[in-house]
């Protein structure tokens, strides 16, 4: 096997990048790894303290050991995240064909990197994956069904939190979204989009009219028009520590809160869409129902009558 080399973006959290780094260290795989950081500089309008804080994560990733070798990229201004990632993935995986992805906030268990490794290799040539992901939800949030046997599963939405892709996918990416137009007109094709989760257009929305800066939504869209699946295996690999408000674009849900299993080691097989799992990843977005007096009084009426 080929190891994918490993990407990590950091920015101003010293401790969760710590973390993030002191967990890979411990994957079987880190010692035959080549790991690539991405330091982001500082905002034109950064603080002292937010100074100090890129320095902090700055001193401390180049004192980073226990992987094959070790890049670091700094830079001076502020890229932000979605532009960093955009280049950053694109220099790298343009070298070596294929890529792991992590940020400063993502704790991993023991078996991230053999996991992530394994399905890259063995669905490099399956056209219906668009990409591999670590992170699922929590049983709590979203169930797999109990007849379900596999270890792994497809989703139609990319997970960002831990995942992996190959070149020709990655540089299949529209990051314009040069067909927005059509598609904000057109409200079926916006349905057909929203079953990776209810949300999902009007993030891609947002994303056009520049209210959030995220590649991922634009990933998503891509992975979404060439009706390509995400692999994610059905006990998380990933859990994110940075929903403590810390950072840019998360702050705290215990709906995604995950306790990692050490022990668990997905086996990589070949695998259809589960119409309950993708039903069900769905409903992880969808929005609460709107409280309605009438249809309250109509379900009492009919108790009442019945």
């Amino acid at each position: 096997m080929v190891f994918a080399p490993i990407i990590l973006f950091v920015y101003n959290r010293p401790w969760h990048t710590r973390q993030t780094v002191e967990v890979l260290q411990k994957n079987d795989s880190a010692t035959e790894s080549e790991l690539f950081i991405f330091a982001d500089g500082p905002k034109t309008n950064a603080t002292e303290e937010q100074k100090e804080k890129i320095r902090q994560v700055r001193e401390y990733i180049h004192k980073i050991n226990g992987f094959k070798s070790i890049t670091i990229c700094e830079k001076e201004t502020n890229q932000g995240l979605a532009n960093s990632v955009i280049a950053g993935v694109t220099e790298i995986i343009n070298k070596f064909g294929k890529a792991i992805v992590v940020e400063d906030d993502l704790v991993t268990s023991r078996y991230f990197l053999k996991f992530m490794n394994e399905a890259l290799d063995f669905f490099e040539n399956d056209e219906r994956i668009f990409s591999v992901s670590g992170y699922t939800f929590p049983s709590k949030t979203m169930k797999i069904p109990t007849n379900y046997k596999k270890d792994i599963y497809l989703s139609y939405r990319h997970g960002s939190w831990g995942w992996g892709t190959w070149i020709g996918r990655w540089n299949s990416v529209d990051w314009e979204v040069t067909d927005f137009k059509e598609f904000s007109e057109n409200i079926e094709l916006q349905k057909a989009f929203n079953r990776g989760g209810a949300d999902m257009s009007g993030m891609l929305k947002a994303q056009m009219e520049g209210k959030i800066d995220s590649w991922a939504i634009r990933f998503d869209y891509s992975l979404f028009k060439q009706n390509k699946f995400n692999i994610r295996p059905v006990k998380s690999l990933v859990t994110n520590v940075g929903l403590d408000n810390s950072g840019t674009h998360t702050g705290a849900d215990e709906k995604l809160d995950n306790i990692l299993d050490d022990n668990f080691q997905p086996r990589i097989e070949t695998i259809e869409p589960d119409n309950t799992i993708l039903k069900n990843f769905r409903k992880v977005f969808d929005p609460p129902p709107r409280y309605s007096l009438k249809r309250f009084i109509g379900k009492v009426l009919k108790r009442l009558f019945s």
